[in-house]
């Protein structure tokens, strides 16, 4: 009864030896175990050039030692890396093709050393040693069996050289149009005795009227003027001294009004009538609406230079927006722009860059710059924001390929090349401007390529690793040598 006993705690002992490993000893993650020991095959040629046996642990595949003995972690019979029924791979027979290790057909990143089944009973593919091989001049080919790579669903496209545009957005809000702003006021003293036009944003016209005012100085240059065109009809000709006295008087006197923006149409009505009109009308000098007005103008005694209205013409509005630093060198006078306002929701606006201001803002490190937006029909406001696109032209004929072609690991590229017939080889590259889903590609290609974009990161995987396989039996072949 002791003994049976005995033999349990025994078998129980052992069994959690060799499964748990209580020592919790991992120098690599599990992938990498496994992957490395589905590779052992790669050893196999490396070693049989040398005459010394190198020998494994099954469940660390890790430790390689010169001759036999019991794996340091576990305690297991170490088995040969070629040779025996134990070995990872099949060895080949005289004529066949040698097979490394059996992958699973759905999912390759499941591989085992000898035949099995996947659990919907479909047979594992082998892969064989003259289907890994090591490219002397651009780095570790890897070639998969076709059957895996239509499992992996490998897509691929072409290298192209054509010109590649860059997206470049931002916000901003609209503004009046400086450019189309303006001021009335008077050139003269006076008194303002109605008022036409009250509110601001109140719409006007071009000539509509917005005030009168009574000026003493117009109503004696009126008188002036009248007087003058009475004293110049005595004279039947203008070729006598006096007749161009007379003309030379009336002259004066009409540009003189005109001088205090007396419109041509009011010099005539009172050269017509006669009659010197005691007030003046002022009119708006150009359409738009009311952007400011002086209070109480009514009654008011104005001095020449006072803002009494300021009138903003709206057939066109500017859109203020700010760009990063580095986006500046792609966006000039001229340049065109996709404008989306939340007011307008699905509508898409065009405009052009009018002006860029010359310094950054050093709290911010952008550039303001303005673009003019059309506005017909005067739907547009001040204050509205709005979303601004650009795309400009970041590199013309470069090498463009998609942008999830790249792998990027932090301190390099690197794009999967497809060489045809299940060969796949890892190329690292330099990359410039990207935009649009692509990337420009300043080093490492040339036209007419043929890349990887979807599950290069297997293809990566599996480059990495026999570069990893070979580095470690060629320090170990170099140890030996020593």
């Amino acid at each position: 009864m002791l003994g049976a006993v005995l033999l349990v705690a025994a078998s129980f002992a052992l069994f959690y030896l060799l499964f748990f490993d209580p020592w919790g000893f991992h120098p690599i993650d599990g992938w990498l175990q496994a992957r490395l020991d589905y590779h052992a095959g790669d050893m196999e040629t490396a070693t049989s050039e040398h005459e010394e046996q190198l020998w494994t642990c099954s469940m660390h595949p890790h430790i390689l030692e010169d001759e036999p003995g019991e794996c340091p972690i576990c305690g297991m019979n170490l088995v040969p890396v070629s040779g025996g029924g134990q070995s990872q791979g099949t060895p080949a027979k005289s004529g066949e093709r040698e097979i490394l290790f059996y992958r699973n057909p759905m999912n390759p990143t499941i591989t085992s050393p000898v035949p099995a089944k996947d659990e919907m009973g479909m047979e594992y593919v082998p892969v064989y040693a003259d289907e890994v091989d090591q490219a002397v001049d651009q780095g570790p080919i890897v070639t998969i069996n076709p059957a895996i790579v239509q499992n992996m669903n490998v897509q691929t496209a072409i290298v192209e050289r054509r010109d590649l545009n860059q997206e470049i957005r931002t916000v901003g809000y609209l503004e009046y149009d400086q450019e189309r702003m303006v001021t009335v006021t008077t050139k003269y003293s006076g008194w303002v005795e109605k008022v036409y036009v009250n509110y601001v944003g109140e719409p006007v016209e071009k000539g509509q009227p917005l005030f009168e005012i009574y000026s003493p100085e117009l109503v004696q240059t009126e008188q002036e003027l009248l007087s003058a065109i009475v004293y110049a009809s005595k004279f039947d000709s203008t070729n006598t001294e006096a007749g161009r006295r007379a003309s030379a008087l009336v002259g004066s006197a009409r540009e003189r009004l005109r001088y205090w923006d007396i419109s041509s149409d009011q010099i005539d009505n009172l050269e017509r009538t006669g009659e010197v009109f005691r007030t003046l009308q002022v009119v708006a000098p150009a359409s738009g609406l009311v952007m400011k007005r002086m209070a109480g103008l009514e009654g008011m005694a104005v001095r020449p230079g006072m803002e009494m209205y300021h009138i903003a013409d709206l057939r066109s509005i500017w859109l203020s927006a700010e760009v990063f630093e580095h986006q500046v060198a792609l966006i000039d006078i001229g340049s065109e722009a996709e404008i989306e306002l939340t007011y307008f929701p699905g509508e898409v606006f065009r405009g052009t860059v009018r002006f860029i201001e010359p310094e950054f803002s050093e709290a911010t490190r952008t550039l303001r710059m303005k673009i003019e937006v059309p506005n017909p029909g005067r739907r547009f406001r001040a204050g509205m924001f709005g979303t601004v696109r650009f795309y400009p032209t970041a590199a013309r004929q470069a090498l463009v390929v998609p942008t999830q072609a790249v792998l990027r690991t932090g301190q390099r590229n690197l794009v999967i090349v497809d060489l045809g017939k299940g060969s796949f080889v890892p190329r690292e590259v330099q990359l410039g401007h990207e935009g649009g889903g692509e990337v420009e590609v300043l080093e490492g290609l040339s036209e007419g390529d043929r890349i990887v974009t979807s599950s290069q990161f297997l293809i990566d995987s599996e480059s990495s690793l026999q570069a990893a396989v070979q580095k470690m039996i060629a320090q170990r072949s170099t140890g030996e040598d020593h």
